[in-house]
């Protein structure tokens, strides 16, 4: 039996019922004309963690991702490696950054992930109840497998490196080469776990081996070509009794718009029933995960999707697009509606996110300057001046930032600030002017530079992106004094 018709005939499986005295969450992934969002952290810095997943462990969600923030471009020979970021959050709106899973600016690292290799990509996460360990799998192209792993006590790390793991598939390929990609970690009702992962030798396929006890490496129980070629990122959850796994159809790294389909079966080890697509161009991006999310109202698969910039040359403004799977009665998972908004079932006080319009622009350089103004509410100082602000493409002289009075040309105070204090992740750029200001004048922030290559860029307010002197995203602190 390979059909999706035939595998769920013995399976009854309802539509997940949401009771009315639970409180929904609302994700929002674009605004109201359907336009990319940028996500921000506590502290105001846009999150920064991309081809991973969001995982959940007693009550929090955890998003482990990739950091493109230091410069990491795919393919660039000297660009560095940033690492792996983890954020926290009770209601998946509001994000505490961690920082990284573990030291990555070590020269140990820096060669094993750098721009000189295919790069090191997709953190996943499992916990594992015999030895009380969290396991991080990694993707890595340095060593035969394909991928490093690693152990710690609490879910943020520091995770420490364990032995290489060996697996069924490519075991006999070459060291370095391009023989395992994208994966995914799961652990079954009866704490077997399982990593679903991509043959690169196989042009694409995607195999499922069972792991040790561990969770360290795998078994040699393995299926391989789930997926016949031309697939990757695999995510494996299962629901009501029938496991699935939802991958990227075709491959294409760092696509903007790339198919998602599934195959389901009765065990992690198959026979899997032939492919269903389910989006033609995943919301805009490329499937990363199913975060499988066990509430007391009943289990919420969390389907994520990076929005790839499209291999330009900063990733690290990649957004997301995050909301639950919906299911058929008979077990099949429905197309992807890809809407602005998604609501997720939450026991947790309800988020509120602030900066929902907001997002990256890259336009500042020897050609073009951006001005905005305030009005102070208070006579005191200006003690503070916070800009959401990021660098693209190797900038070739320091940004300025000058804040002036109204009527009066000379500045009160200008600020010089080199290209490599700025991320390429949009970052609140804290400056302390320590100026006098007086309540009810205007005052103006400049920001210019006299770049010839690359840009500096602001977040800008979605609503007066088109118009000539577009609303960026900052805040001040005055004090009377």
């Amino acid at each position: 039996m390979t059909t999706i018709k035939k595998l769920f005939i013995y399976v009854l499986a309802f539509a997940c019922i949401i009771p009315l005295s639970l409180k929904a969450q609302t994700l929002t992934n674009f605004n109201s004309k359907g336009q990319q969002v940028t996500r921000f952290g506590k502290l105001g810095d846009a999150i920064d963690a991309h081809d991973g997943e969001i995982a959940y462990f007693n009550g929090t969600y955890y998003l482990y991702g990739t950091s493109y923030g230091c410069g990491f471009e795919w393919g660039h020979k000297d660009a560095p490696f940033c690492g792996f970021e983890v954020y926290t959050s009770k209601d998946l709106v509001n994000w505490t950054d961690w920082g990284q899973l573990f030291d990555a600016s070590t020269p140990v690292w820096q060669t094993r992930c750098n721009g000189n290799t295919y790069g090191c990509f997709r953190p996943h996460v499992i916990y594992n109840k015999k030895t009380k360990r969290y396991v991080l799998w990694i993707n890595v192209y340095d060593n035969r497998v394909g991928y490093r792993v690693f152990t710690s006590e609490s879910p943020v790390g520091p995770f420490i490196e364990q032995a290489e793991p060996h697996l069924a598939v490519n075991s006999d390929a070459a060291v370095a080469g391009l023989n395992n990609g994208d994966h995914d970690t799961f652990v079954d009702d009866d704490g077997k776990a399982y990593l679903a992962y991509t043959d690169w030798h196989a042009k694409g396929a995607i195999a499922i081996e069972q792991l040790s006890d561990d969770y360290l490496t795998g078994t040699g129980k393995v299926i391989q070509a789930v997926t016949k070629s031309s697939t990757e990122a695999p995510a494996l959850f299962k629901r009501k009794g029938i496991y699935y796994l939802v991958y990227s159809d075709p491959n294409c790294g760092y696509c903007g718009g790339t198919g998602t389909s599934y195959r389901a079966a009765t065990s992690p080890l198959g026979p899997w029933s032939e492919g269903v697509k389910i989006s033609d161009n995943s919301c805009g991006g490329q499937p990363s995960f199913v975060s499988s999310i066990k509430l007391k109202s009943g289990d919420v698969f969390l389907f994520g999707s990076d929005l790839w910039n499209n291999a330009a040359k900063n990733e690290s403004l990649a957004n997301y697009y995050w909301a639950p799977l919906k299911f058929n009665a008979d077990g099949s998972i429905k197309p992807i509606e890809c809407d602005n908004t998604a609501a997720i079932p939450s026991s947790a006080k309800k988020g509120k996110a602030s900066a929902l319009n907001y997002a990256p622009g890259c336009d500042i350089n020897s050609t073009q300057k951006r001005t905005g103004t305030f009005k102070a509410t208070k006579t005191g100082l200006l003690t503070a001046l916070r800009i959401s602000a990021f660098k693209s493409a190797y900038p070739d002289a320091e940004l300025q930032v000058s804040i002036s009075a109204e009527g009066n040309d000379q500045p009160l105070k200008t600020f010089k600030i080199k290209s490599e204090k700025l991320s390429w992740s949009p970052k609140n750029l804290v400056l302390h002017p320590e100026i006098k200001v007086t309540a009810g004048k205007t005052y103006t922030i400049s920001i210019s530079s006299a770049s010839s290559t690359g840009c500096y860029g602001l977040e800008y307010d979605r609503a007066t992106m088109e118009s000539p002197e577009p609303a960026f995203l900052y805040k001040i602190d005055i004090v009377n004094r």
